[in-house]
Parts: structure tokens; sequence; C-alpha cells
């Protein structure tokens, strides 16, 4: 996938550093004012698996004033065609929510 890719979606805010050198699999974040537990539900019906919730990290969901995340995490056995399928779940999420957050 590329990380451009979720940048590029409007309205999607990614936690964390910018700079792929500073980051790991995993991928924390927001899609406008939708809650990240109704995110990860409309997700899970698009078949894109990802966990929401505090993290075991509240501190700082304190720190950043959110009141939780949505957490795709990915793994060597994760393909190409796995990470389009996040970026095209959050398009069809955003666009079923047309785009009101």
């Amino acid at each position: 996938m590329s990380f451009q890719k979720l940048r590029a979606i409007e309205g999607l805010t990614i936690y964390g550093s910018q700079d792929l050198a500073q980051r790991s699999g995993v991928i924390a974040f927001n899609l406008g004012d939708l809650h990240p537990h109704d995110l990860a539900t409309a997700l899970d019906y698009e078949g894109v698996a990802v966990r929401a919730g505090h993290h075991c990290a509240q501190p700082l969901l304190q720190y950043l004033d959110v009141p939780a995340t949505a957490r795709a995490s990915f793994y060597i056995y994760n393909t190409k065609a796995d990470c389009d399928k996040l970026v095209d779940a959050l398009q069809k999420t955003k666009e079923f929510f047309n785009g009101t957050f």
C-alpha cells in the first residue's frame, strides 16, 4: 500500500510520524467525526478488519484529545491487495456517510 494513498483521503487523520522511516506496520487513524467504533464496523462490512479503541494508550489519546482511534496493523502475511482494500473501504465508508463529518 502506498502510504500516500491513505494520506490522500480527505478527512482521514493519520496519527504518528509522516516519515515512513520512523513508522512500523501499525497505523492509527480517524475519519472525520465518525466514531472509531462506527468506522471499524463500516470497514468490517467491506471485509477489512481493524481494531478500534484506546489501544492501551489512553493517556496519549487524552493528550491528542480524541476519544479513540481505529488501527490497522500490517505484517509479512499482508499483501498489496489487502492494503488497497483498506484504502477502497475507507473511500466507500466516506461515500456512505456522504463525506459529512
